[in-house]
């Protein structure tokens, strides 16, 4: 039956011009053993949009995974017939699947395990038991990270009109006048000056300026360009031109000509 169904996805995943029957987020692959643990997934990440496949055993996980192409891989290691070290190790050797993101979910919280895990490829590793808003945070940036992006501008010195950044020296400077800022609020600011015009997306901005510190809400983009202005504004020099692009993120205006 199980088998039949990833069939039934993969038809109209590869047909061309056929719409998914689900209107989906991603398609993710489940592999855990546990039936309620493998339900519990499935239904949270089903309610978010996603289309969700589901195998309880290590040779079941390398098979859909070659056939089916998940966008993401949710791995438990201690399932039947291959754990999830020799499953991950196994995708991450293929050419074919070494692409896919893999999430170790487990309970092992040992140290070892998890450096054991990082060590065969998985991208990330979550400890049960578990948020299902964590782990959606988590699938939703192992994706964001599998993306090709453009390039950044990583230049030691920028400087639009009287806003100079200095990355050699950590300093930022409006009209001569020193403004302090922590080193994500700078690195904030140095990765929208860097391309004036562009605009870049809340989960962009943490990938490149946050990367992989962890659990970062998108909303945490909002906090630091809000604490970005208020520390311009209370040493009285302008705030840096960073408009507010509604529902897409932010991005620094172009000066005039």
């Amino acid at each position: 039956m199980l088998s039949a169904m990833v069939d039934r996805h993969s038809a109209a995943r590869s047909r061309p011009g056929q719409s998914r029957e689900l209107v989906s987020a991603g398609r993710l692959l489940i592999v855990e053993d546990e039936p309620d643990v493998a339900e519990l997934l499935r239904y949270n990440l089903a309610k978010e949009g996603y289309e969700v496949l589901a195998v309880p055993n290590g040779a079941d996980a390398v098979k859909t995974a070659r056939d089916a192409s998940p966008d993401v891989i949710l791995l438990d290691i201690m399932i039947p017939q291959l754990n999830g070290w020799e499953v991950c190790r196994r995708l991450k050797s293929d050419a074919e699947t070494r692409a896919i993101p893999i999430i170790m979910v487990t309970g092992r919280v040992e140290e070892g395990d998890k450096i054991l895990g990082f060590e065969v490829g998985a991208d990330d590793y979550v400890t049960k038991p578990f948020s299902p808003r964590e782990l959606l945070a988590r699938i939703r940036a192992v994706v964001r990270r599998s993306r090709p992006g453009a390039a950044v501008d990583r230049r030691l010195h920028l400087r639009v009109g009287e806003l100079v950044i200095n990355r050699e020296r950590f300093e930022v400077t409006m009209k001569g006048k020193v403004v302090e800022l922590t080193p994500k609020e700078f690195d904030l600011l140095a990765t929208l000056v860097a391309t004036p015009g562009r605009v870049f997306g809340r989960e962009e901005l943490l990938d490149l300026v946050w990367g992989r510190d962890g659990f970062v809400e998108p909303r945490t983009v909002d906090v630091h360009v809000a604490r970005l202005r208020a520390k311009f504004t209370a040493v009285r020099v302008p705030a840096p031109a960073i408009d507010t692009v509604r529902g897409i993120g932010y991005r620094f205006r172009e000066p005039a000509a």
